[in-house]
């Protein structure tokens, strides 16, 4: 098939309007064959991002870490093999912006530098399709979840955004466990063309009270944002709203405005854990260390001054992670606490390779889990953004 025929076989398959209503499985079969593909299948990583878990019931799962379809889920970027059928694997990540929402596998009787266009073009489509349609369609959920989800953390991951955001400024992304069993433990993330909005909560208790208490702290947050109030205005939104609706439920928070021209970071803490800065792989953890307000919602009407906010300047390359309690309360194996200090290592291993920021993080989370055999006494959150503005 030449370039020209792909491209009209392409062109109509999009302006088809069935196309919109088709299955995953059914829209790759039917796209591969208009771009002269052989044969796509599309693999979506599980919620804790271990596995790739295929779209068909014909192929198995294949580990993250291990493969080398799971290196190109790791660098976003292509990685071919031969096939055990005979003739080659195309390994193309699938991206939804800067979220990694798993790789897609292209086999063909021999690569040619027609066809890697066409697998591109085939992953980036599949891409937008998936993110439109996961939100409506539960097969997406089922596949990638391996055990069952408990009603609280099913509500609270309704409120949350994307995992990963990012524009060509900035990246921000999260991740929280325990995956199935989160209780209080939310995150925010948001772009303006000039602002990055960050936001990271920790209810009281672990029920599903405290998910609701989370749902009302990010939900004031998104209206007082969308709104167009300044952080001070943006917090009180949230311990009005709190104390209005949850007067006797409270949560600690940190919520943030980054600047993408300058890299101003502003923030408030609300009796969580102070951010640490890293910068040039390098801890600066006292750097955003400031004396934190009273929680949110109550207790901020009862405080006897009014909320502060704080302000850092950020340098190219430099990254902010944020965290929850659960982190540093965790224990290891040997039922040691956890800790700052220990923390802080295990964030410098992590972050120490040069990978981008959603593969820090995914280690890190990783590293902490696998030191206590995967079972957290509490909520454990990290999200970390890294400022990278453009030279001029």
């Amino acid at each position: 098939m030449s370039t020209s025929e792909a491209s009209d076989a392409l062109l109509d398959f999009l302006a088809a309007p069935e196309h919109l209503t088709l299955d995953l499985a059914t829209a790759v079969a039917r796209c591969s064959k208009a771009l002269g593909l052989q044969h796509a299948v599309v693999y979506l990583v599980d919620l804790q991002q271990r596995r790739l878990v295929p779209q068909t019931d014909v192929a198995a799962p294949v580990p993250v870490d291990g493969s080398l379809a799971g290196w190109a889920y790791r660098t976003q970027a292509l990685r071919v093999e031969e096939a055990e059928a005979g003739g080659v694997t195309a390994w193309f990540p699938l991206l939804d912006g800067a979220e990694r929402l798993g790789v897609l596998a292209v086999n063909q009787t021999a690569l040619t530098s027609a066809t890697l266009t066409r697998g591109r073009a085939l992953a980036s489509l599949l891409a937008m399709m998936i993110t439109s349609k996961r939100a409506y369609e539960d097969s997406y959920a089922r596949r990638i979840r391996t055990e069952r989800m408990q009603l609280p953390s099913e509500m609270l991951r309704a409120f949350l955004p994307p995992r990963t955001i990012g524009n060509a400024q900035v990246v921000s992304t999260a991740v929280l466990e325990p995956a199935y069993e989160i209780g209080g433990d939310a995150f925010d993330h948001s772009l303006t063309e000039t602002t990055l909005h960050i936001t990271v909560v920790d209810a009281m208790g672990h029920d599903l009270a405290s998910g609701l208490t989370s749902a009302v702290a990010l939900a004031a947050c998104r209206n007082a944002r969308r709104s167009g109030a300044d952080l001070p205005d943006l917090v009180g939104s949230v311990d009005q709203a709190l104390s209005r609706w949850l007067p006797d439920q409270f949560c600690t928070a940190v919520v943030a405005q980054l600047d993408l021209a300058t890299g101003l970071l502003h923030w408030a803490n609300c009796g969580h854990p102070p951010p640490i800065l890293i910068r040039d792989h390098r801890l600066i953890i006292d750097a955003m260390e400031r004396e934190a307000d009273p929680p949110m919602g109550m207790p901020s009407l009862l405080a006897s001054r009014p909320r502060q906010t704080h302000e850092i300047s950020l340098e190219p390359g430099d990254r902010v992670l944020m965290y929850t309690d659960g982190v540093t309360e965790a224990r290891t194996r040997e039922a040691e606490l956890m800790g700052l200090e220990r923390f802080a290592d295990y964030v410098i291993r992590a972050t120490a390779g040069g990978e981008l920021a959603p593969e820090s993080l995914r280690h890190l989370i990783h590293s902490i889990l696998d030191a206590q055999e995967d079972r957290l006494r509490d909520d454990a959150t990290l999200l970390m953004f890294e400022w990278r503005p453009q030279a001029e």
